[in-house]
């Protein structure tokens, strides 16, 4: 058994709240500190299929990227999504931690684990925000050399689309093969000036418009959109096993029930 406090102290370290964007919403949400749990359930999103998942496997905290309270509620009942998952968790006993833009910076994180999940050699950072406390640089994105240099922007994303296995990969060819590549979790596309500042002739990301893909054709930049489902849930299974690690005595589970959340005719 372990107090949700220490678990949520493990994340503190590997991925420090603190650095969390001033938008964000990312941090221990739900439940009580004190409380000990045997059972962690690992997920992108807690929606309500992902609580009463935990629910059934006994687990009494889900560690999820995306915050479970994002915006501010002003009432909790059963007429809203929102609504009807925070009072599966409360009614329930599940505790909720959420590592959201911290874990997206972090050495180790969403964008670390998009960039080896892609093959990318001699990995770097594509945008330092700062320092941590611990004087460990961390911001979101990554840059690398690809997997197999060279490649037409099609193929590429035909790769992509596999080892992440998305619903469909949109891109733009910007009219160069693929050497040296930027990667950005979920919605990062306001980043591609620095993948072009950073030398890299290809940008995968998600969550892109269409004014994006016309401003990297131009500015001569491969850029791909593979979903933010799987550019990000890449993380998952590295966060349970880190978990499993620090606190072998528990039981840590990746959701089995939360997939992407649309599909492609």
């Amino acid at each position: 058994m372990a107090s949700v406090k220490e678990i949520y102290q493990f994340i503190e370290q590997i991925a420090p709240f603190g650095t969390q964007e001033s938008f964000d919403n990312a941090g221990f949400l739900v439940g009580r500190g004190e409380r000990e749990v045997s059972r962690i359930l690992v997920a992108l999103d807690i929606t309500r299929e992902v609580a009463e998942e935990a629910t059934c496997l006994g687990a009494g905290l889900i560690v999820a990227h995306h915050p479970v309270i994002f915006t501010p509620v002003k009432s909790v009942t059963g007429e809203t999504p929102t609504g009807q998952v925070l009072l599966t968790l409360v009614e329930n006993g599940i505790s909720a931690i959420c590592a959201h833009t911290n874990l997206d910076a972090a050495h180790g994180g969403v964008n670390g684990c998009l960039a080896r999940t892609l093959g990318l050699a001699e990995i770097g950072q594509l945008h330092q925000a700062g320092v941590d406390g611990k004087g460990r640089p961390y911001g979101i994105g990554r840059t690398g050399l690809a997997h197999q240099p060279g490649l037409p922007v099609a193929e590429y994303a035909a790769f992509v689309k596999e080892k992440l296995n998305s619903a469909c990969v949109r891109f733009v060819d910007g009219g160069r093969p693929v050497r040296e590549v930027a990667v950005g979790g979920g919605a990062c596309g306001s980043m591609m000036e620095d993948a072009i500042a950073q030398g890299c002739d290809t940008f995968v990301t998600a969550d892109l418009k269409y004014n994006q893909f016309l401003e990297a054709k131009a500015l001569g930049l491969n850029l791909l959109d593979a979903g933010h489902f799987p550019t990000e849930n890449v993380v998952c299974a590295p966060l349970a096993r880190r978990l499993e690690k620090a606190f072998p005595q528990l039981q840590v589970t990746v959701s089995q029930v939360h997939k992407e959340v649309y599909s492609n005719a």
